[in-house]
């Protein structure tokens, strides 16, 4: 720590935060993260409150909750040019010591250890410094934009260590590598300030912000957290579906069941506040600006008051569903939106309702239906209400009808949901539960790879996949080579080659961050296997741009099918 020259206040060094990141790096244990973490966060509630929700975020990696609009703006290019800058080397040499590295952190020490010689400044960077100006560019717009960047980056670039480059370079890059999670972060909060995990794991799916749980935790505690709630403008982690055994099946065990058309298309979260109106993905980002006309569909078919409904995007043409990958080429688009907006519709189907005048989360899903149905105007058919029957035990061929129809439509299935179930967001669970026409999928990401042999040598031809399992780490599954045509294969590859952590001959070692839907025709027991298990003959059906690592499928989830496989 360091005393700040103006007014004598103790103010916290940066490189106290990043023995914090070593010492994440040097275990794997969940448990002896949490200590970690949950002892530096009581330090910073003693000596520098106020830091609280910056080093929360700054221990995932981030400055800004997940569902913020507001980005650095730093791509790779620009901060190897601040790195070359800072060493007095040539940006050409930076890259290729990123290259040999696989790490753009490893890369920035190694030669902040060989450029040793280079004068630094000698003002030791504080975390409120490297924070203010990590905000600073993310405000930064207009003419000369870039050139400012750079000066706030060069600003805490100067000064830094070799270790503090190291992380502050990943920081930017969003890619901190220290192996911590949302759920270790809020296990240590619950520690740091002794408070029910429970409790702050509810106060975080309501807000989606954990350095507001973290801050709220310190100053007011349990009674606080308990006040925080959902509020429009601040998405929410969607609720999630398990695999049904059966219609049948599904049913009886909930009593009784209210069974909806499944939707291939983009799940969102439409959130009014005010005047405007904000279109989340179920990953959290906005993507209103690229969905015009979902906006305008919304502002004359639900009332103008504060509301967060959820629904389904698809893409149709001729009364039929379109391929899922032209809704994530809708999302991603930023530059002639109106094209595509007359080229092909949208329709929106809605399915629940989260706030409206309060929040209504723990509402029963057959009181929360009826409260959307109250909401919305179906008044032409580009904002309608999901397709949906009651289902009894002895009525189970209505859910079956309703399946029938949905694929004849052109949809995926049904969803079987249970009528006196809250919304739990963020919770996969037995309330709400899908069935599909087509063989089940897993969707699973990529942790390695392997390049092809000839005319396919510069591609990767096969992707190591790997599921979480009960700890929470990623564990290989299984190798998938086919269905990936070489237009494809050349896109993944390009996409990849900044994510590869090291080289062995034509095996590689890649940072999870790409997830792929993969078809199989078994799931088999392999002593071989780390998990246990395998797949028969699996197949790359498409690449998930719409979900986030927390998301992948589970080792519980192979068992799972394994189990009803064996029964079937």
């Amino acid at each position: 720590m360091v005393v700040n020259q103006f007014n004598g206040d103790i103010l916290m060094l940066y490189e106290d935060l990043v023995e914090v990141y070593q010492d994440l790096d040097s275990t794997t244990k969940r448990l002896e993260k949490t200590d970690i973490l949950a002892n530096f966060l009581a330090k910073v509630g003693e000596e520098e409150p106020e830091l609280i929700p910056m080093v929360t975020l700054l221990s995932l990696g981030r400055i800004f909750p997940t569902w913020s609009e507001e980005e650095l703006g730093i791509g790779s290019k620009l901060l190897m040019k601040a790195i070359s800058k800072a060493v007095g080397v040539s940006p050409g040499e930076v890259e290729n010591q990123m290259r040999d590295a696989g790490d753009i952190g490893l890369a920035a020490e190694e030669l902040y250890q060989k450029k040793s010689q280079v004068t630094l400044f000698s003002r030791p960077l504080t975390i409120k410094k490297v924070h203010r100006n990590l905000v600073k560019m993310a405000e930064v717009s207009g003419n000369r934009a870039q050139f400012k960047k750079i000066d706030l980056l060069m600003e805490l670039l100067s000064s830094a260590s070799p270790s503090e480059a190291k992380y502050l370079t990943r920081t930017v890059l969003e890619e901190l590598r220290v192996g911590v999670g949302e759920g270790t972060i809020r296990d240590a909060i619950s520690q740091a300030f002794n408070i029910p995990t429970e409790v702050a794991e509810r106060a975080h799916m309501l807000t989606n912000d954990m350095g507001l749980v973290a801050s709220v935790a310190w100053k007011e505690g349990e009674e606080g957290l308990k006040k925080l709630t959902l509020k429009p403008g601040k998405p929410v982690k969607p609720m999630l579906a398990q695999l049904s055994p059966g219609i049948k099946e599904s049913v009886e065990e909930m009593g009784w069941a209210l069974c909806e058309t499944k939707y291939d298309g983009i799940r969102v979260q439409i959130h009014r506040h005010g005047d405007k109106i904000d279109i989340f993905t179920r990953r959290l980002e906005n993507i209103s600006l690229a969905l015009p006309e979902i906006t305008q569909y919304i502002e004359k078919s639900l009332p103008h008051e504060d509301f967060i409904v959820e629904g389904e995007i698809i893409a149709s043409r001729d009364g039929k569903p379109i391929s899922f990958q032209y809704m994530l080429q809708r999302v991603r688009r930023k530059y002639e939106i109106d094209k595509m907006v007359s080229k092909i519709p949208l329709t929106i189907y809605l399915f629940d309702v989260l706030y409206y005048h309060q929040p209504t989360l723990d509402e029963p899903l057959q009181e929360r239906r009826k409260i959307l149905e109250s909401l919305v105007k179906v008044e032409n058919d580009r904002v309608e209400l999901s397709a949906q029957v009651k289902v009894h035990p002895e009525e189970i061929h209505r859910a079956q009808d309703l399946f029938e129809l949905s694929i004849k439509q052109g949809h995926e299935g049904i969803m079987i949901k249970d009528p006196q179930a809250p919304y739990m967001p963020g919770i996969r669970g037995k309330k709400m539960l899908k069935l599909k026409a087509e063989p089940e999928t897993l969707d699973l990401v990529v942790i390695g790879g392997t390049y092809g042999k000839g005319k396919r040598a510069h591609l990767i031809g096969s992707y190591l996949m790997a599921i979480r399992d009960e700890d929470d780490k990623l564990k290989p599954l299984a190798y998938a080579a086919t269905g990936l045509d070489d237009k494809t294969l050349l896109e993944l590859s390009e996409m990849v080659e900044p994510l590869i952590e090291s080289k062995d001959g034509r095996q590689v070692k890649i940072v999870p961050s790409i997830i792929m839907e993969i078809a199989f025709s078994e799931i088999v027991e392999s002593p071989e296997s780390e998990v246990g298990y395998s797949l028969r003959f699996p197949v790359v059906k498409r690449i998930r741009n719409d979900i986030g690592l927390d998301e992948i499928d589970t080792l519980e989830r192979i068992k799972s099918i394994f189990k009803n496989s064996e029964k079937s």
